[in-house]
């Protein structure tokens, strides 16, 4: 009933005041023969559709683009091909021999084809001026003010460069700017089986020197869907993609080295590994995937992330290449399809693709059985019909199995656009699991309700997750909690040339409860009331910064093993057991209340670096000791490019709590990042990666009340659960070096030649470099070759 309202709601708002697209006929050409060479000068270009009158969409939308840019396209049966032509000061081309993915620093152009033309999602085809490619998918997002704090205009689409698809592209730069030309067959994309078909385009053109991003459409900062106010291209008849079969074979060998068990250093493995995945087109719109044993050694090891709630888990991305291809489809609004819960498959297949206003995706996937006896089995199912104008109604259902235990999750989702600029996300459903015994089931529920306005926005989120409920195929940081917040915002847009181009407020006000507590009509466990302040300057300069003030009740539940010592224990060891009649109950604040503040900074994408920055200073939870503490977290990303072939980035990431009485340091996180990449073609590369890590936590104590050493319960009476033995919480450090080195041939997406090494090395102190030591090392070489029919 819920839904069929929402739909009528839907269907008697079919999304404001209605713009007819830009329209252009688009020239087919069965007989022209083209190089790939960045050159516009054959003959057909003169026959093909241009799309000229770009306007600006970032930081300011409704006015003309300060540069001209000119985009020709056409079509042969087998292929789409794009000619771009960007004027601007060829003094100021920003432009680098990348590797594929990496030309965010660049200026460049993206080609967004909507092949169903359902103003939904989008391939997305990118170059910069070389013609190096980043590639990927583009979807409609609900527009958030804090969710980009530093620009105050965040974008209504989200991007992801994960998958890679096949398409030639060559650049040049030239006197008034540079040229491109872009070939895509028709067997690297979905689309319609019809005879003739419209599809959906539009293009994004990214200016560094000036920050500025322009659209080929005009598209509005009001409007709740970017994509739609894509254009249309018109009338394309006899697509022939012909026979799609892609078939990938592969060759892994992987030597893996550590301390051996008579204290000497062991190998193992070096054995080839045989694996290969294939991709077959069951038709223009459907895709078949299938893997045995892939390998995923070529993946960079995952970004060392901060963690400042212990119920919390971390989330990573996922970045493995069967998995994302087609990844789009499993999206939910909640994640409950988490492919790396998949850690190293036997073998896996998925069906993915959309016909009549229907999307599918289907995923099954047998894992490694990491030396037990039983194989894990994960099947995701994901539905997803489109309803009216931008919006769908979705179906989700996962289940993993393994030892007559499993977890099986469903749950019903929509994104309804109505009004023009509002937006409903909507999910909700829940889990049955049995781990042993019955089956237990848990519900949760998730809802955002957005207005995109052009100075006015605002947004609320309502969700909850009851604590029995469980996703073995998903990502949920934390159940037994319920959540809501309301976010206003105002944004104002100087006049084109103005120094201060934009400049936004948000307030934001939420609070999260246990499960339970919010159905008692409890107050808050925490409640945030956060102001915020950003302005986008002329030349693409970004500063923004936040006041917060919050309250957090005391969690007993992470606790429960807490005590103080009572006793006079001079010289005491921090290895010595205490008895329970030393040990005296923990008894911190019910709450603490915490006060702070954050300043962001973003520079230009300079020719040769940038820079985004943050520092947060204030009060804050110490967890450790459920005592307030003064907070500094900073993050320092910097990328340096002495030439068009060296990138050199460096990320820092800093975490400290300190004790306000004495200012000694009761927990500090370090990671310094430096990677190095050398780019000796388009498809060569050298990388090093090297990564400390260096975490020290002191010895605890009862912080600003008794000061007395904190104890923890080391054992405890199997009849009645009491603690018979008490250790110290101990100082406690690591500090972990990682270094990998790659060598990458990649002419094309899945065929790759790589040979790497990765080391771990540990030290007693921090950034003292002696005294290091091997803890893993390993060596690994891969050859794959992607053969297409």
């Amino acid at each position: 009933m819920f839904l069929a309202v929402l739909a009528a709601l839907l269907l008697t708002h079919p999304g404001g005041e209605a713009r007819p697209p830009r329209t252009v006929p688009i020239p087919r050409v069965a007989d022209a023969v083209v190089a790939v060479d960045g050159r516009l000068d054959e003959p057909v270009w003169g026959r093909a559709a241009v799309l000229r009158d770009f306007w600006q969409y970032l930081p300011t939308d409704g006015v003309a683009a300060e540069d001209s840019t000119v985009v020709l396209v056409w079509y042969s049966p087998t292929a789409i091909y794009f000619g771009i032509r960007a004027y601007q000061d060829s003094a100021g081309v920003r432009a680098t021999v990348a590797d594929r993915d990496h030309i965010t620093g660049d200026d460049y152009v993206e080609i967004l084809l909507d092949t169903f033309n359902d103003r939904r999602r989008a391939f997305l085809f990118g170059v910069n001026p070389l013609g190096v490619q980043a590639d990927g998918t583009l979807r409609d997002t609900t527009r958030s003010i804090f969710a980009t704090s530093t620009t105050g205009t965040s974008e209504a689409y989200a991007v992801d460069l994960s998958p890679d698809f096949v398409y030639e592209s060559r650049g040049r730069q030239t006197a008034y700017g540079y040229e491109v030309e872009i070939r895509i067959p028709f067997q690297t994309l979905r689309y319609p089986s019809a005879q003739t078909q419209d599809w959906g385009i539009n293009v994004i053109r990214r200016i560094q020197a000036t920050g500025h991003e322009t659209t080929w459409t005009p598209v509005r900062q009001a409007d709740a869907s970017f994509l739609a106010a894509s254009g249309v291209l018109a009338g394309l008849t006899g697509l022939r993609a012909g026979i799609v079969l892609d078939l990938t074979p592969e060759v892994t060998s992987t030597v893996s080295g550590g301390p051996g068990s008579g204290g000497g250093w062991d190998y193992h493995g070096g054995e080839p590994r045989l694996g290969g995945s294939v991709r077959w087109g069951v038709t223009s719109n459907l895709s078949l995937n299938g893997t045995v044993k892939p390998d995923f050694s070529q993946v960079e090891a995952d970004v060392a992330q901060l963690q400042y709630d212990p119920r919390s888990a971390v989330y990573f991305p996922e970045s493995r290449p069967f998995f994302l291809d087609g990844l789009e489809y499993f999206r939910t609004p909640v994640s409950l399809m988490y492919t790396r819960r998949l850690v190293q498959p036997d073998a896996a297949f998925k069906l993915t693709g959309k016909s009549g206003g229907t999307s599918l995706a289907v995923l099954t996937g047998v894992d490694d059985s990491a030396g037990s006896a039983v194989h894990p089995v994960y099947n995701w199912l994901r539905l997803q019909r489109d309803v009216g104008g931008q919006s769908t109604l979705g179906l989700a259902l996962t289940d993993r199995e393994a030892g007559g235990r499993f977890n099986r999750v469903g749950a019903v989702d929509g994104r309804l656009v109505f009004g023009g600029a509002w937006t409903m996300v909507f999910q909700g459903g829940g889990s049955v699991t049995r781990d042993s015994g019955a089956a237990t089931w848990a519900p949760f529920w998730s809802a955002t309700l957005n207005r995109s306005g052009r100075s006015v926005g605002f947004a609320a989120t309502f969700r909850g997750f009851h604590p029995d409920f469980q996703t073995s195929s998903g990502f949920v940081s934390r159940v037994n909690t319920a959540f809501a917040s309301v976010l206003p915002s105002y944004t104002h847009h100087g006049a084109p040339g103005a120094l201060l181009e934009t400049w936004w407020v948000s307030l934001v006000v939420d609070g999260d409860w246990d499960y339970e507590r919010l159905f008692a009509g409890d107050t808050p466990n925490h409640s945030q009331v956060q102001l915020s302040l950003g302005s986008t300057i002329r030349g693409g300069w970004q500063l923004s910064s936040a006041l917060y003030r919050e309250w957090f009740r005391y969690p007993a539940e992470l606790y429960v093993d807490y005590a103080v010592m009572g006793c006079a224990a001079p010289g005491a060891l921090p290895t010595d057991t205490v008895a329970p009649a030393c040990a005296r109950p923990f008894a911190p604040p019910a709450w603490l209340r915490n006060l702070g503040g954050a300043l962001t900074l973003s520079t230009p994408r300079f020719q040769t670096f940038s820079l985004d920055a943050s520092v947060t200073v204030g009060s804050d939870e110490n967890f450790f000791e459920w005592a307030s503490a003064t907070l500094v977290i900073g993050t320092f990303d910097l990328t340096w490019r002495p030439s068009g072939q060296l990138r050199v980035n460096l990320l820092y990431d800093h975490q400290q709590y300190i004790r306000p009485d004495d200012g000694s340091t009761v927990r500090v996180r370090r990671v310094p990042r430096l990677k190095l990449e050398y780019q000796l073609t388009r498809s060569i590369f050298l990388r090093f990666v090297g990564q400390y890590d260096a975490q020290r936590t002191d010895a605890l104590r009862d912080d600003g009340r008794t000061d007395a050493p904190l104890l923890v319960c080391a054992a405890r009476a199997p009849a009645t659960g009491a603690c018979t033995a008490y250790t110290y919480a101990a100082a406690v450090s690591a500090n972990a070096l990682r270094a990998d080195w790659l060598f990458s041939y990649r002419p094309t997406p899945g065929t790759v030649v790589f040979v790497g090494y990765g080391g771990g090395l540990e030290e007693p102190e921090a950034f003292r470099f002696r005294g290091l030591y091997r803890v893993s090392d390993g060596f690994f070489a891969k050859v794959s070759y992607l053969f297409r029919s």
